[in-house]
């Protein structure tokens, strides 16, 4: 579980990475794992022992706007409709200028 956790906190980062490249300045963050987000928004992930956690702890601390919210997976439409998508090009960063 510790390795789906750590994965899914590197997911966070390269999008914020992503988001912060490309000028944004308010940021929305809609995730599925409630206890990723969880220890997010609590305060806690200055203090994981994930380093990935810490560092997406380090980028909301930039000058921008980071919102964080769990969705349930079953209603994150949108991503669904995304993942399948890109599904042929699952080793690479996909991005859509213009959502199909």
């Amino acid at each position: 579980m510790d390795e789906i956790f750590r994965i899914e906190a590197r997911a966070i980062v390269e999008g914020m990475k992503l988001a912060w490249l490309k000028g944004f300045k308010q940021v929305e963050i809609n995730y599925d794992n409630a206890m990723l987000i969880d220890t997010i928004c609590n305060g806690f992930a200055s203090i994981s022992n994930i380093a990935e956690v810490r560092i997406i702890h380090e980028w909301c601390n930039k000058d921008w706007k980071v919102k964080f919210r769990h969705v349930l997976r079953g209603n994150n439409k949108v991503v669904n409709c995304l993942v399948k998508a890109a599904i042929k090009k699952l080793n690479q960063v996909v991005i859509f200028p213009v959502p199909p």
